[in-house]
């Protein structure tokens, strides 16, 4: 129809009605002048005069130019029909995008709040309990060489006091010894006791508790000239209650190097089992730090693939919507056109159906 049309508006381009003749009415005139801006209105103007003056009938024309209307507005129902078949897809797909582009932005809140507030915590609570860890492997070794070398010290001073204790025990059995034989002593041998006795002392000068038996007994060694029996024997008798007191004593200091030994034993099992049980707790807690870091990572990159996912939604539907809002303005201004058109068709249809313009069409004829 369109081709038609264009042929018949370059053939009745010569053809223009004169608006300017005295049979119009300005009223007429402005109608000419509103059609003319239409190229269908123009045209079928042109045609109408074209048919008549050729002896075409008014109604045939009428019918002709009342097809072009319908076909013009079928042709404008099909642009109303595809452009809401177009809002349709438009709306569905916008509803699409938009329902993804919700559920992308939920998943990234989620990431974002899972790396945030459970990861990242998460993290630094391991690294400070594995530091905690390593202090109390530290602090283990350290109580247990402090505790290895306080037994050493603890061992040797036992030890010595062993040698004090024996060698005491020695001078008093010498002493006893030289006691037994006494009845008329020379000063010699009042001399030997006396030196047997300083020896005891300086052997126990450490121990306090046996300091009075030893001033006592060299007090009397002073006094004493061993000649009287009866004294003699006190001496005896003081002898032996110190060397009772001296062998009590050696065998506490054993039986406490004893209990000592086997409470370093046991620390030194408890250290050990207390080392045992930390590394195992970081080689536990390097696995947990290590799946943390991995699982970080992951979580990164999920992120930036939730970020580039939203980026390409967020791009598709405001590529929808410029694409619509392209095809709104192409279809408005479409609808605006063939509304012009065919207004202008029904005003030419009106206006020619007037005798006026009959009338115009043979006087023009007669002035030919």
């Amino acid at each position: 129809m369109f081709k038609v049309a264009v042929c018949a508006l370059l053939v009745l381009a010569s053809t223009a009605i004169n608006v300017q003749s005295s049979i119009w009415t300005s009223k007429d005139q402005k109608a000419f002048a509103q059609i003319h801006q239409s190229g269908w209105g123009k045209f079928i103007l042109n045609f109408a005069e074209l048919h008549l003056s050729t002896g075409g009938i008014l109604s045939e024309l009428n019918s002709e130019i009342e097809k072009l209307v319908d076909e013009m507005e079928e042709e404008l129902a099909g642009v109303h029909h595809e452009f809401n078949r177009r809002t349709d897809v438009h709306n569905r797909e916008v509803a699409r995008l938009e329902q993804e582009i919700q559920d992308k932005e939920r998943e990234l809140f989620n990431a974002h709040d899972f790396y945030d507030n459970v990861l990242i915590p998460q993290g630094e609570r391991f690294a400070a309990q594995l530091e905690q860890l390593q202090e109390n492997i530290v602090q283990n070794r350290r109580t247990l060489e402090q505790a290895t070398v306080q037994r050493a010290n603890d061992h040797e001073t036992f030890e010595a006091q062993v040698v004090e204790h024996n060698d005491a025990i020695a001078a008093i059995d010498e002493c006893l010894q030289l006691l037994s034989t006494l009845e008329a002593p020379s000063l010699a041998q009042v001399k030997k006791v006396q030196k047997n006795l300083a020896k005891i002392q300086n052997s126990l000068k450490k121990h306090n508790q046996f300091q009075i038996f030893v001033k006592v007994l060299l007090e009397i060694t002073v006094d004493s000239n061993f000649a009287d029996q009866g004294a003699l024997r006190d001496i005896v008798v003081a002898f032996n209650n110190l060397r009772v007191e001296l062998v009590d004593s050696l065998n506490q200091i054993t039986a406490d190097e004893a209990d000592q030994v086997a409470e370093f034993n046991a620390q030194v099992i408890q250290l050990n089992q207390e080392h045992a049980e930390f590394q195992r707790a970081v080689v536990v807690k390097n696995a947990e730090i290590e799946a943390n870091t991995t699982k970080q990572e992951q979580t990164l990159e999920l992120i930036d693939e939730l970020d580039a996912d939203l980026a390409t939604l967020n791009g598709q539907l405001q590529a929808e919507n410029d694409d619509y809002a392209f095809a709104t303005d192409v279809y408005n201004a479409t609808v605006a056109e063939y509304n012009k058109e065919i207004n202008a068709a029904n005003q030419a249809l009106e206006l020619l159906n007037q005798p006026r313009f009959q009338d115009y069409v043979k006087s023009q004829l007669k002035g030919a």
